[in-house]
């Protein structure tokens, strides 16, 4: 028998996209965070590192601004992580060359040695967690995509 004002949408948690989202990012970081334990990384720490790394591939200009943009992480909480990665001596800011405001974000050499390890750990993670979608993968990736393109 339902209730006349019921608060949700959905008979079952199954149908609640949302809800799904949020179980499969908590099951997934919880066992990310669990594989970069072995690299003293947090989930940010790599992410921002990893990302640092991949700017610097694609020629561009890694600052604060293009990591937030990114990784779709808040500049504020950017810094933080930064300023963690500076002291563990995995990057290093220097003034930028053109705007006076901006550091452009470095990797030391230990950086680079840790964060090849960790992405090659964490692709191999993803490969064998992500693998039950088979052929489907790619076109869970664009649906993504097309969601994030929304921001």
């Amino acid at each position: 028998m339902k209730r006349k004002n019921k608060p949700f949408n959905v008979d079952n948690a199954e149908d609640s996209t949302g809800f799904l989202i949020w179980q499969l990012t908590s099951v997934w970081q919880r066992s990310v965070k669990i594989e970069l334990e072995a690299y003293d990384l947090t989930h940010s720490q790599f992410v921002v590192l990893a990302s640092a790394h991949w700017l610097t591939l694609q020629l561009q200009d890694v600052t604060q601004i293009a990591l937030s943009h990114h990784t779709k992480i808040d500049p504020m909480t950017i810094s933080g992580v930064l300023k963690k990665l500076t002291h563990k001596k995995l990057i290093t800011r220097i003034e930028h060359p053109t705007d006076t405001r901006a550091k452009t974000v470095l990797l030391t050499k230990k950086g680079q040695e840790i964060v090849k390890k960790a992405i090659a750990t964490v692709e191999k993670f993803d490969k064998d967690f992500f693998s039950k979608l088979k052929s489907g993968l790619p076109s869970f990736n664009k649906s993504l995509v097309k969601l994030l393109d929304q921001e």
